[in-house]
């Protein structure tokens, strides 16, 4: 904790495998175990079919369609049922003990959701929140959050459509809710808004809504951490894959 904030780290983890993502998010949450070790974990997944615990599980021929589209499908166990994640989308994964925020989860995916929503005013943008988790825009979610939360560590989060394809969604029914649809960045701005654009914006809105400072993750050379800017960025190199 710095200056009576809580000290958050950002990990640029790039195009990873969601797989090796939850393996990642554990070995963060495992961190905890020695006292506060708070970490904002970013990514994009290539094509993956999620499913959360809020379902039985998904009958094996519809998951082998989805599979025969060139994704692949995981069970998570987050909240929520079946979305989507794919290049063009801002994931992440906030690991943190609310010991260090407030003790409630309620409270937590409310902080989630009004720091996209704060993202998106910078955009021009005005989203809601509905009876359903998650940010809309009007009757079209642009961002997915599902959660856990084991002894006040989360992981999991929150998934926020920048550039992705969104045909992607036409194969499911995204959270398993009827009669609605999902939107972009992009396609609310009628411009390309890429992941590496969106990043600085989310970082900001984080530290508003959760009163935090951010650190960028050490480089594997061993660097101390770089303060994290106001505006959201650093002077060292995102940790991510060419």
């Amino acid at each position: 904790m710095r200056g009576g904030q809580p000290l958050v780290e950002v990990v640029r983890l790039g195009l990873v495998s969601y797989q090796e993502a939850l393996r990642l998010q554990q070995v963060y949450v495992n961190r905890h175990r020695s006292g506060p070790a708070h970490a904002l974990l970013l990514c994009e997944h290539p094509p993956v079919y999620t499913t959360g615990i809020r379902h039985k599980p998904y009958p094996e021929p519809l998951l082998d369609q989805l599979r025969l589209l060139g994704a692949d499908v995981a069970r998570a166990n987050r909240g929520g049922l079946i979305t989507f994640h794919g290049p063009g989308q801002l994931v992440c994964y906030p690991v943190l003990n609310l010991c260090s925020f407030k003790k409630s989860v309620r409270w937590y995916v409310d902080q989630l959701e009004q720091t996209v929503i704060a993202l998106c005013s910078r955009f021009a943008i005005r989203a809601t929140t509905s009876p359903h988790t998650g940010v809309w825009v009007g009757d079209n979610k642009i961002c997915a959050i599902g959660i856990h939360c084991g002894r006040y560590i989360t992981s999991h989060g929150l998934a926020l459509n920048c550039c992705t394809d969104l045909s992607w969604f036409d194969h499911i029914v995204p959270c398993g809710i009827e009669g609605k649809g999902v939107t972009s960045l992009s396609a609310e701005l009628r411009r390309h808004a890429s992941v590496e654009e969106v990043v600085p914006h989310l970082l900001h809105a984080f530290t508003q809504q959760f009163n935090c400072q951010l650190t960028e993750a050490a480089q594997d050379g061993g660097e101390s951490p770089t303060p994290v800017t106001s505006a959201g960025t650093s002077a060292l190199t995102n940790l991510k894959d060419n």
